[in-house]
């Protein structure tokens, strides 16, 4: 291997693979046709697809969970198109790593008229000095950048980087694509297990997949563990049953990043779980903030609001409960914090929804932005305080308490205004005061 190439397999040559390497590591594929899934930007005729197969790429952004195939996918396009190919970890890396590779680019295309590709394993970890330590090359097209990252890079890639890049996003892997690298895993002799009788039980398999969770490395990571751990039987078969397979998995670390969009994504789900009236997708969502150690107090505070916004006044008593369970957070903790917790978004959840008020007071905005603060009526100023008489302030005002049921016809808008801007629904507890409120306008009327 030489300066200007990357030491990766050519096609054929897979039979001497070093065993010793984790199963993941060995099986990671070497072409666009053993590549699996993210079809969707990797199938026949794709954009990306084409791109890589007629060596036309431009700077690139992976982006995606875990095991999903992003760093497999650059070192894929490393070795079947032209470019010398180079690495970084952002992690380590800092701008002094970025000049070295420049500069070695700079001369690659002097002297042997070779681009560069720079990949950049978790981009968003490099901070906005690095980042800009690479636009100008990225502009000139010294390199062309490969960033892989689990975060959303409109959140973590400045954005002049993102402008000269073509983001694609990754998702995890559908179960079809997981029982396809289980089954080469277990079949192919030169990388995987084809050589050994290995029996895989349906439940086992189900179970791999299922807590595997999309992920292609845990799952590979799970299958050998279970491999190497289970004992043959009389038959010399080495049977992975559920038993096995449930041993062989150890509890993921979470995927939640309170900074990134996995934060934003599933609170979102969470308040749309409320206002979409299921409380077993509600509780699902706030079991997953917790177990992922989300601060309680800020998923109380989207109770609240969600309490205001998408219940209001069909169910008021929905605010109230909202607030007490706030309240009991702040001097309960976790994990007691969970019970008022769970009673509050559950309320919410089965309670009749209107979001009127919402809108009242977007629409009041959006008047009040758009044409101006009207004048307030001279009958409805403030006459408490000496001098206010003479100029006519509260004059004319009438009392509503003095008058049958505490209402009498007045003006309180301004005299130029006739805009309703709270429009109550027919649900719950709404529809009760709408009729009172109807009530009152047909008095007006007669």
């Amino acid at each position: 291997m030489d300066l200007f190439s990357f030491g990766f397999e050519e096609a054929g040559t897979q039979s001497n693979q070093d065993h010793r390497q984790p199963l993941a590591a060995r099986m990671r594929p070497r072409n666009l046709n053993e590549f699996i899934g993210q079809e969707h930007i990797l199938g026949v005729g794709k954009l990306l697809r084409r791109a890589i197969e007629a060596d036309q790429i431009s700077s690139l952004i992976f982006y995606g969970p875990p095991g999903t195939g992003k760093t497999t996918l650059a070192k894929v396009i490393s070795g079947v198109t032209l470019a010398a190919f180079t690495e970084l970890n952002a992690v380590t890396a800092g701008v002094a790593d970025i000049r070295k590779v420049v500069e070695e680019a700079k001369e690659r295309s002097h002297v042997y008229r070779k681009r560069t590709t720079l990949f950049v394993d978790e981009i968003h970890r490099f901070n906005k000095a690095q980042q800009d330590a690479l636009l100008p090359y990225v502009e000139e097209g010294t390199i062309i950048l490969i960033g892989a990252t689990t975060e959303n890079p409109f959140f973590e890639v400045n954005s002049a980087l993102l402008s000269r890049s073509q983001v694609f996003q990754l998702y995890p892997l559908e179960p079809l694509h997981m029982e396809r690298i289980l089954h080469r895993a277990l079949t192919d002799i030169t990388v995987g297990y084809g050589e050994l009788n290995i029996q895989l039980t349906e439940e086992a398999k189900e179970h791999f997949i299922q807590y595997a969770e999309g992920d292609a490395r845990r799952l590979l990571n799970a299958l050998e563990l279970a491999v190497i751990t289970t004992v043959p039987n009389e038959q010399n078969i080495i049977v992975i049953d559920l038993e096995a397979a449930v041993d062989s998995i150890q509890r993921r670390a979470v995927r939640y990043d309170k900074s990134g969009d996995r934060h934003y994504d599933t609170i979102s789900a969470f308040i749309k779980s409320i206002r979409g009236s299921d409380p077993d997708a509600a509780l699902y969502w706030l079991a997953q903030m917790l177990d992922a150690g989300e601060e309680p107090l800020f998923i109380a505070r989207r109770v609240v609001i969600a309490a205001s916004e998408d219940v209001g006044n069909a169910n008021p008593e929905a605010l109230q409960i909202a607030v007490s369970a706030f309240q009991a957070v702040q001097f309960l903790g976790m994990p007691e914090a969970r019970i008022p917790l769970a009673q509050a978004v559950t309320y919410c959840a089965i309670s009749p929804k209107s979001n009127a008020a919402y809108n009242g007071i977007n629409r009041a905005l959006e008047w009040v932005r758009t044409k101006g603060h009207g004048q307030v009526p001279n009958h409805l100023k403030d006459a408490s305080y000496k001098g206010a008489s003479k100029l006519g302030h509260g004059e004319g005002y009438l009392y509503p308490h003095s008058y049958p049921g505490s209402y009498v016809e007045q003006r309180y808008l301004p005299d130029d205004i006739d805009e309703r801007f709270y429009v109550p629904t027919e649900n719950g507890e709404e529809k009760r005061l709408n009729d009172y409120l109807k009530s009152k306008r047909g008095e007006k009327k007669q």
